[in-house]
């Protein structure tokens, strides 16, 4: 059975550039893990070196994707100057290695237009799946109408969106995350909770904003086993009426959303996923290089005795197999 990883992240010198001179104010807590210690240095390996962590943990093709925080937080004109070579990088490395690599494309959110229009030459013509994106572009949430040429584009590409955490804004921070010590107020904002209920919202929002209505053919991907919406499907149930939904709320869950663990390798999670929007939704991401995932686990998640091989097949590659091959191209 190949396994396919999903959210496995890579950079490059001139975007951690780009981070980096940004206002102090507008960086991601991000910044840190993404270009400096062994992660950063982990994140711009795309040779051997990566290949042997693969093999290590157990993965056969990994799906690359530029890591947190991306180019939403730049000016439009460097977002847009870094989006083209970015997506060429990923390509090549794909082209080089197409037996152990895939990729998503990174998008120039504050520049929308020219972001949808990268997304149909990483598709169409550099041979990428879709793009991984980002909750907010500064201030400005992801179902903002803005942004629809994006979702357009991708819902004509049938190309997925992987929708990936990032920090909450500095004033939510201040008002629910501080006052308990710089490094606790930073973890509890970014990867104890505070990534995964931004993530989840932004997700929410694109239903209530009607975008799926709108791009019926839209997929997203939720990593961290949905990033919270699974486990609240019926209280969010009440939004129905009040937002005036077409359908039942979960019903767009199960029609746009599929999830991934990032390297949560946890049975308990992946049977509650399971239950609430089926296998034939659910895919794998170790979240390279952030989460440190053996191979010994990953040959755990995939062998526990409630799953069969087909689910383990599905789960391991086939759904993200079946997905991508509906790609128009």
């Amino acid at each position: 059975m190949p396994v396919i990883a999903l959210e496995e992240h890579m950079a490059t010198p001139d975007v951690i550039r780009a981070w980096k001179a940004l206002d102090p104010a507008l960086r991601d807590l991000a910044l840190a893990h993404s270009s400096e210690g062994e992660s950063g240095r982990r994140l711009l390996a795309l040779d051997q070196t990566r290949i042997a962590a693969m093999d290590a943990a157990g993965i056969d093709i990994s799906v690359l994707s530029l890591t947190a925080p991306g180019l939403q937080g730049l000016a439009a004109a460097d977002a847009v100057a870094l989006q083209g070579p970015v997506n060429d990088l990923i390509a090549e490395v794909v082209a080089h290695r197409p037996d152990r690599f895939q990729g998503f494309a990174t998008l120039a959110t504050p520049a929308p237009q020219a972001a949808a229009r990268e997304l149909e030459r990483a598709v169409t013509r550099l041979g990428l799946d879709g793009a991984l994106v980002f909750g907010r572009t500064r201030e400005r949430n992801l179902d903002h109408k803005d942004n629809w040429p994006i979702f357009e584009a991708a819902a004509a590409l049938r190309a997925p969106l992987y929708l990936h955490p990032q920090s909450p804004l500095p004033a939510v921070r201040q008002a629910y995350y501080c006052g308990l010590g710089d490094a606790v107020d930073d973890a509890f904002a970014t990867h104890g909770v505070g990534w995964h209920y931004e993530t989840g919202i932004q997700f929410i929002r694109l239903i209530l904003a009607g975008v799926f209505d709108r791009f019926p053919e839209l997929q997203v991907i939720l990593g961290h086993w949905g990033e919270v919406v699974l486990f609240y499907l019926d209280r969010l149930e009440q939004l129905h009426d009040v937002a005036g939904l077409k359908r039942p709320l979960a019903d767009y869950v199960r029609a746009h959303a599929y999830v991934t663990p990032s390297g949560m390798l946890n049975a308990r999670y992946r049977r509650w996923a399971s239950e609430v929007i089926g296998v034939n939704r659910l895919m794998f991401a170790t979240d390279y290089p952030f989460v440190p995932v053996t191979g010994e686990a990953v040959d755990a998640f995939f062998r526990a005795d409630d799953l069969n091989p087909e689910d383990r097949a599905a789960i391991g590659g086939g759904n993200w197999t079946r997905l991508r091959a509906g790609i128009r191209r």
